[in-house]
């Protein structure tokens, strides 16, 4: 059994992870996941900047609690997939939603066989909102199952 932890600001819990990602994240009552798929594959920086302009998500209330990326290809070394997630981290922490020890955020990362991104690209991300008539929402990590310590 694992431990459910509460993001309060973002209105959902989260089984804690790895630093990547957590586990698994599931709306409070109240409120319910929303997901929203872009219509090409956004590079990290376009992707996280679209997030911020996006209607009705609220970065800076901490609403974000998913994201599926895309990558070209795996990561050949521990170093390339540390250096893909300074950027990914990074604005988890300018949005106070990774506090610099747990991070609350589901993930997906998938290499596409057919059609892969040129660069890792935002596929699609999840927010809450307020919705007190909802039935109760989840999203599950890529790797929700994967044993810890086990490297990325």
């Amino acid at each position: 059994m694992y431990p459910v932890a509460a993001f309060a600001p973002g209105n959902y819990r989260f089984v804690p992870g790895v630093l990547p990602y957590s586990r698994a994240v599931a709306a409070m009552p109240g409120f319910r996941i929303q997901r929203v798929q872009f219509s090409r594959p956004a590079p990290l920086a376009e992707g996280f900047a679209r997030i911020e302009q996006a209607q009705g998500c609220r970065p800076a209330d901490h609403c974000v609690c998913s994201c599926e990326l895309r990558s070209p290809a795996p990561y050949p070394s521990i170093s390339g997939f540390r250096s893909f997630n300074e950027l990914y981290i990074a604005t988890l922490a300018r949005w106070k939603i990774y506090d610099g020890v747990t991070n609350p955020v589901t993930r997906c990362n998938l290499c596409p066989t057919f059609d892969p991104p040129s660069e890792p690209s935002f596929h699609s991300f999840s927010y809450t909102v307020q919705d007190t008539a909802s039935l109760r929402s989840f999203v599950l990590a890529g790797a929700w199952d994967a044993p810890d310590g086990m490297g990325p």
